[in-house]
């Protein structure tokens, strides 16, 4: 147990911090969720709109430190190449 105030407060601003982090995690992984529901539907128009949707909050995660960069990276060009061999299909 933290005997400090100050360490008492980082506790406290730690809890608050893992809620709202954790609350943007989740909204990420909801809207790449969609683009790939849309992708195993086989409808592109569908897809690229949910990817451009996507896109921003997967930049957003980055900017606000709960994604890494590359992994946002990796995240949107998996994404994007999926969506392109669409169009072969």
């Amino acid at each position: 147990m933290a005997h400090h105030k100050s360490a008492k407060k980082r506790i406290r601003r730690n809890e608050k911090r893992q809620l709202i982090n954790k609350s943007r995690i989740s909204r990420i992984r909801t809207f790449i969720r969609k683009v790939e529901e849309a992708i195993a539907t086989g409808d592109k128009k569908v897809a690229d709109a949910a990817f451009v949707l996507a896109q921003p909050e997967i930049h957003r995660g980055v900017t606000k430190g709960v994604l890494h960069k590359s992994t946002a990276a990796r995240k949107i060009s998996g994404l994007s190449r999926r969506i392109k061999a669409l169009l072969a299909k």
